[in-house]
């Protein structure tokens, strides 16, 4: 789907493949797909990761394109399509759903914190693909010409197996006694070797979140900004809302957060689904033997359950709306205090949605519907293995509660 060559920007936009595509048709799209990604979940668990059909699918359809600005030949959609398509995606494959998720979401990223030239590079082909990890590791050491020379493996780069590019972070060192300090980095997909270490976790084991080892890479200055993602001042003018507008001038940590109570979304309306078609296909197992649909019982945990989830779903959805709005106010509107806020939607919508699995769908399905493979058995694998993301099992369930409150109350003394 390459439709541009380096160097072409200078003399205007580029047009994306289909200049008149609307969201609302990407999202049909996405939710045509999604059906057909239930049956295949076994073989992505197995393969641990998206088949290459499904690939191409995804790239005939526009999904790598959403977020990469229209300059480049990308649709510009914005967030709230990009999080539409991906809980389509989700509900019908969690795997799925969550490597489609973390390898094109970072391309709001990307537009946002790196200036023009390297824009140019990174969008060249259109479609970016980009895994990115907040964990500092590996080395960098100077390449005597301002830039760095990287080595190291880089673990949890969901979206790795077709990913374009890659973002990741280490430590480099400052002046003597001063501790050293954090270097993000992108690099090309020419530079990095995907390992095959994924599949045998707990859950998500088809989302494609493989190690990434880079041995002696160059990564020229324009590549490299000193800092980390979560920490970058965003009430400064990013080079992106200069490029684009306020479109990508947002935070990244609130974004990336937020990414996790849209996948808890699309697992749960998944879990539903299945708990629904239980419903029709079965009867009760205790006197009046009833189909469930009849049984009171059954009524009562579908309704508790679809309750939480459509609470969730609105949450995150509202919180991807605000989200939006702050970008296109003045940069200083994006405080630390309003990131953290809406990330913290992100950890209840999480909350809601594993309550509704974990409390009503699950204990409730029967033995049967909770065996290896099975749909609901499968959901509750991947919800679990969710809550093991530092993002959500340790920042925002206890340093985004304590950095709101010193943010919104300013220091101490």
């Amino acid at each position: 789907m390459t439709t541009t060559l380096p160097g072409t920007f200078a003399a205007g936009p580029v047009s994306p493949p289909e200049p008149d595509l609307t969201p609302d048709e990407l999202v049909a799209r996405a939710e045509a797909l999604a059906a057909t990604l239930v049956e295949r979940q076994a073989e992505t668990e197995e393969r641990g990761h998206y088949a290459e059909d499904t690939h191409q699918a995804f790239s005939r359809a526009g999904f790598y394109r959403i977020l990469v600005p229209r300059r480049y030949g990308g649709y510009e959609f914005g967030p709230e399509t990009f999080v539409r398509v991906a809980t389509a995606l989700a509900r019908g494959c969690p795997s799925t759903g969550w490597m489609y998720l973390f390898g094109a979401a970072h391309a709001l990223v990307a537009g946002a914190v790196f200036d023009e030239r390297t824009q140019d590079e990174l969008f060249a082909g259109g479609e970016f693909i980009c895994p990115a990890t907040v964990a500092p590791t590996g080395s960098a050491e100077p390449d005597g010409e301002g830039g760095w020379v990287l080595n190291g493996t880089w673990n949890y780069c969901s979206g790795a197996p077709y990913a374009t590019h890659f973002i990741g972070h280490t430590l480099i060192p400052q002046g003597e006694g001063q501790p050293p300090a954090p270097l993000l980095f992108v690099v090309d997909r020419g530079q990095f070797e995907r390992l095959d270490d994924w599949g045998d976790q707990l859950g998500l084991r088809g989302s494609g979140s493989h190690s990434l080892r880079i041995e002696n890479a160059r990564v020229p200055a324009h590549r490299a900004l000193v800092g980390h993602l979560s920490q970058l001042p965003v009430t400064d003018e990013l080079p992106g809302r200069v490029l684009h507008g306020g479109a990508y001038g947002g935070g990244p940590l609130s974004f990336m957060l937020l990414e996790l109570g849209v996948l808890a979304v699309g697992m749960a309306k998944g879990a539903l689904d299945a708990y629904e078609q239980l419903m029709r296909d079965r009867t009760t197992s205790f006197f009046p033997i009833v189909p469930r649909t009849e049984d009171p019982d059954y009524q009562f945990r579908y309704g508790e359950a679809t309750g939480l989830i459509a609470a969730a779903e609105a949450a995150v959805l509202h919180a991807v709306g605000q989200w939006q709005e702050l970008c296109h106010r003045e940069a200083a509107a994006f405080t630390r205090e309003a990131e953290l806020r809406l990330a913290l939607v992100s950890r209840e919508a999480v909350r809601l949605c594993w309550r509704a699995v974990e409390s009503q769908l699950f204990p409730t399905a029967g033995s049967s519907s909770v065996r290896h493979g099975e749909r609901i058995e499968r959901v509750w694998r991947d919800l679990s293995m969710l809550h093991s993301h530092a993002g959500n099992g340790i920042f925002l369930a206890t340093h985004a509660n304590r950095e709101l409150s010193q943010a919104h109350f300013g220091p101490l003394g």
